[in-house]
């Protein structure tokens, strides 16, 4: 096979988005509109990426610098036939060109691998049938069925537009041709711009085979020119992700009422409610059970692990056979072993909690490091922060927490120990006692500052 360019087409300005943002970064599944068209690009192993950018400018660029893609600034929007234009000295001689668009996220690569595959000394271009094809470009046939051109919408005779077939402005053909027609091409036409369309006729002119693949999927060839159109490509997307794990075997509760924005790996028996919000890259083990309105990011929770209603997980690791929730929230860095149980408005940052440990109600545990079997009473705090510096808290295997505990970092509760409810603890408590703090009398301390932060 021949070497493959690929040229994406990505300098509108996007009007209709009413917005300063460029239009190819606004975010379909959390992705940039942009990100999903190169994803699809590189899935069909081109030699090179070329994307043609305008407006945004570095704005677009900056937004995939970790990516191998040469860019090209259209300066003047002078038509797709100029855009194409700009991308020819860095085309390959002797491979075939792919042309996709920038705007087009739920582009079909196994549509495009199979259109690349008939470009072999032709010009393939990628079609559909649609009801209402106002706007679209017209695929002209000739009496045998072959495609003899493509006629703006705005340059249409009224037969012409009643033709339902219409161009999707996806094509691939050899870079030997594409160079010379592009280098033929007028801007005589209602737009006064260079259609990239008019090589159909510039290829029958030359006695080139044109070929058009029907697609059935409009979705996969629908750009985005509005917020309107945002909005309903959003949909369409989760609902494809939404039967794909339904195929897997995951029970959805609703599949209109589910959000990834990212990636979700699911083991068996997964069951997953209405409303439920997954970003980032969240795995489920075997048996897991999310109630709704949950909020999981960049997770992992393991296998038997329920999470009640409105619970959010954000940068976490939860072991098996765990409860979490309801109203919990499992902030960075927390990391639970199996069968730990969070609870009621119970909040966790930069915690670790070991195996069957219990923290059930209304309670803050930050930068912690808890034991194995660790009961954590209500309305415990661990003071982690003085106003400038942050410190830690170890509470050992088997302590006992009372309620409406203070425990004012840093500090070591050493094992086995208990903590009398309505203590505020200021020193280590040794393992094994009890140990309780009560206030006889409230003063004043004139003169004292707070603590500046320590430099690093």
């Amino acid at each position: 096979m021949s070497k493959l360019n690929i040229v994406i087409l990505a300098a509108g300005k996007g009007t209709r988005m009413h917005s300063n943002l460029p239009k190819v970064l606004h975010v379909v599944g959390a992705k940039p509109i942009l990100a999903h068209v190169i994803d699809g690009a590189k899935t069909l192993n081109p030699n090179k990426i070329i994307v043609v950018y305008g407006f945004g400018g570095e704005i677009v660029k900056q937004a995939f610098t970790d990516e191998n893609i040469i860019w090209v600034k259209q300066a003047e929007q002078l038509g797709t036939g100029h855009a194409v234009q700009q991308a020819v000295p860095f085309l390959d001689s002797g491979a075939n060109t792919l042309i996709l668009l920038g705007d087009v996220p739920l582009v079909d690569a196994e549509a495009c691998s199979r259109l690349v595959a008939q470009a072999i000394n032709k010009l393939a271009i990628l079609s559909f049938n649609k009801t209402d094809p106002t706007g679209y470009g017209r695929i002209l046939r000739g009496a045998a069925g072959n495609v003899s051109a493509i006629v703006e919408h705005k340059d249409a005779t009224d037969a012409q537009r009643k033709i339902i077939e219409v161009n999707t402005g996806i094509m691939a053909m050899p870079n030997d041709y594409l160079t010379k027609w592009l280098s033929q091409l007028t801007k005589k036409n209602a737009q006064a711009e260079y259609y990239l369309t008019d090589i159909v006729a510039l290829a029958v002119k030359d006695n080139i085979s044109v070929v058009a693949e029907v697609t059935a999927d409009e979705w996969s060839v629908t750009g985005i020119n509005s917020k309107l159109d945002l909005a309903l490509i959003e949909r369409v997307h989760q609902n494809r992700i939404a039967e794909k794990l339904l195929q897997q075997g995951v029970t959805l509760k609703d599949p209109a009422r589910l959000d990834i924005r990212g990636t979700l790996t699911c083991g068996r028996e997964v069951e997953i409610d209405v409303n439920c919000v997954f970003e980032g890259n969240v795995t489920l083990g075997d048996n897991v059970k999310i109630a709704a309105n949950c909020v999981i990011k960049n997770a992992g929770i393991a296998s038997g692990t329920k999470i009640a209603t409105f619970t959010h997980i954000d940068d976490a690791e939860i072991g098996e056979n765990s409860h979490i929730g309801p109203f919990a929230r499992l902030r960075p860095g927390t990391i639970l072993a199996a069968d730990t149980h969070i609870g009621n408005f119970v909040e966790l940052k930069n915690a670790q909690v070991d195996i069957g440990s219990k923290i059930n109600h209304l309670s803050y545990i930050g930068d912690s490091t808890v034991g194995k079997n660790v009961n954590i009473g209500a309305g415990t705090i661990t003071c982690n922060y003085d106003g400038a510096n942050k410190f830690r808290t170890v509470i050992e295997d088997g302590a006992f927490i009372g309620s409406d505990t203070q425990l004012v970092a840093p500090v070591t509760i050493g094992k086995n120990a208990t903590i009398a409810a309505g203590s505020t603890i200021t020193r280590n408590a040794p393992a094994d006692q009890l140990t309780l703090c009560r206030a006889k009398e409230q003063k004043s301390v004139a003169g004292w500052q707070r603590p500046v932060k320590i430099k690093k």
